[in-house]
């Protein structure tokens, strides 16, 4: 028996090509596809004004596809692979083959994604605070994970599984005001009334300040801030009042300023801002 080793070598040699062939296009149409996509949802942003979160979500899941139907492809081309490359195209074996190769946890992570995707607890550019201890800005949200970015301009990469089944504070979700308590102690000797009209002033002439009345308090000629005694203290009265602002950025900073403003109010006005102190009685002993 005679074996012709350059019909073999020829052969090999042929499916290798293919093969790389077909990866490197498989490549390639996903790059192109990603890069268009993302141009075409930046468009959609600047001109509409759309919620980019869904389109991202699309790309991401429609390029994972490309990947899976190119390497299908180059499946096939090998005689022993044959048959997963055709139920992999045939789309039967797609997710019986995912749930054997893949982890519970990056099903699940795929699952959540699908599940902020479609009910949109956040969405691009919210700003939420999750566990009750990472406050972020989202940026991205894929198959795999939810990228944050924080005051400090560092990424908190958070995986779907885990953001989903945290309780999540939107401060974007129907609307982007925001209330400021600012909380001041003064002391027992000062004119209460004195103290909280300034602290109302203070609010109302802050530029970033906005009347959160309805037409229905306007009417009824509710004050547009209130403020209110909170506490008697062992050593102070607390007031506090209650400051709105347009969102979360502006309203922490209507919070720095107040507190400044509102000190140097009544420094000049002579309202005490005490500190904690203790009486110390000394007994004479005979």
């Amino acid at each position: 028996m005679i074996i012709d080793f350059d019909s073999f070598f020829f052969t090999d040699f042929k499916m290798i090509i293919i093969i790389g062939i077909i990866i490197a296009l498989t490549i390639f149409f996903a790059l192109i596809f990603k890069y268009l996509s993302k141009k075409k949802i930046d468009s959609l942003v600047k001109t509409k004004h759309v919620d980019p979160t869904s389109y991202l979500f699309v790309t991401n899941l429609i390029t994972a596809l490309i990947f899976i139907v190119g390497f299908s492809f180059a499946l096939i081309q090998i005689p022993q692979m044959k048959t997963i490359g055709h139920s992999l195209l045939a789309g039967a074996g797609i997710i019986s083959l995912v749930a054997g190769l893949a982890s519970q946890q990056a099903l699940s992570n795929i699952m959540s994604g699908f599940l902020i995707v479609i009910f949109k607890p956040f969405k691009i550019n919210d700003r939420i605070t999750f566990n009750q201890t990472y406050t972020g800005t989202v940026e991205e949200i894929n198959l795999r994970q939810v990228v944050l970015r924080d005051f400090e301009n560092n990424r908190i990469v958070v995986p779907n599984s885990v953001i989903s089944s945290n309780v999540i504070v939107n401060t974007n979700l129907n609307d982007t005001r925001i209330c400021k308590m600012i909380e001041i102690g003064i002391g027992y000797n000062s004119d209460i009334g004195r103290a909280l009209k300034l602290m109302e002033e203070e609010v109302l002439k802050h530029p970033l300040h906005i009347d959160n009345r309805t037409a229905a308090d306007v009417e009824n000629n509710v004050p547009e801030v209130v403020s209110r005694v909170t506490a008697l203290g062992n050593s102070s009265i607390t007031l506090k009042v209650w400051a709105y602002s347009d969102n979360a950025a502006n309203g922490f900073i209507m919070y720095c300023d107040l507190l400044r403003s509102i000190k140097e109010r009544f420094d000049r006005e002579n309202i005490e801002i005490p500190y904690n102190y203790q009486n110390i009685i000394i007994k004479e002993t005979k």
